[in-house]
């Protein structure tokens, strides 16, 4: 399966992400990865680098590791196809457009019969690529649609609400891990994924609330998140605990809200 990575801080943090060791520390082989992708938000819009090629001796993400970027929220993904050819149109993250916001979504998992699910048609919002991610993705922005055009940013308990129903309707197909954030709000589902002694099991992400003072840093296998501002809140979650702190297992079926590198229980 794939791996995944999200963030959520309370002031604009510099990020350094090694898109190789971290795919190396979830489990994955350097030579036959299917792809990688970050966005991360900057002000109101979203920078999103994508790759259909290894991390490994890639220059992007060379270029990204000498540049830090600064940002509120992250997320990655590293891909192993199983769905869709080894092409950019089928890398992650996903991001779209909906009530002037951007949505970005990153899925972790198998879902074969998503196009068949009735409760699961993308309605205005249309895949490029092939794979059931970007389907699901699509079925969750229909689902958010009436709320995002209703409000210019919508109550999180509404929001919540669908996203709950939405993964209770993914997990019905198969392991529906995945990250999600609208620019205001971080969302993490967790379900199953495969694990080192070969079950398809929980727990599907992990968790990690921290607290550090300005101009202080969070390192781990293959990330450094350097403080701003003051005292700072960091929120992430991960396919597999990236560092030997406390990591809380999500429990299957579980949606943890992250806002401002604390989470939220609305």
């Amino acid at each position: 399966m794939c791996e995944l990575f999200a963030m959520s801080t309370r002031y604009p943090s510099t990020v350094v992400l090694s898109l190789e060791e971290f795919s190396r520390h979830g489990g994955l082989s350097g030579p036959h990865k299917d792809g990688w992708g970050i966005a991360w938000y900057d002000e109101r819009d979203v920078r999103v680098v994508k790759e259909a090629h290894p991390a490994a001796g890639s220059a992007c993400v060379r270029f990204i590791q000498d540049n830090p970027f600064v940002t509120p929220f992250a997320i990655s993904h590293v891909r192993k196809a199983t769905r869709g050819a080894v092409a950019l149109r089928n890398c992650q993250p996903f991001v779209r457009e909906l009530g002037g916001a951007w949505h970005v979504f990153a899925h972790n998992g198998d879902l074969p019969a998503v196009e068949c699910a009735a409760a699961l048609q993308p309605g205005c919002f249309r895949p490029i690529g092939e794979t059931d991610s970007e389907q699901a993705f699509c079925a969750l922005l229909e689902r958010l649609r009436p709320l995002w055009l209703a409000d210019r940013r919508p109550d999180v308990v509404a929001r919540l609400r669908v996203i709950e129903t939405f993964a209770a309707d993914l997990r019905s197909l198969g392991p529906a891990n995945f990250l999600y954030c609208d620019g205001d709000a971080m969302f993490a589902h967790a379900d199953r994924r495969h694990q080192g002694d070969g079950t398809i099991s929980p727990p599907g992400l992990w968790c990690l609330g921290r607290r550090c003072a300005a101009g202080g840093e969070l390192t781990s296998t293959g990330l450094r998140i350097e403080a701003h501002g003051g005292e700072q809140d960091v929120v992430l979650f991960a396919s597999v605990p990236l560092t030997a702190e406390g990591w809380v297992p999500l429990t299957r079926g579980q949606v943890m809200v992250a806002r401002s590198g604390q989470l939220v229980r609305p």
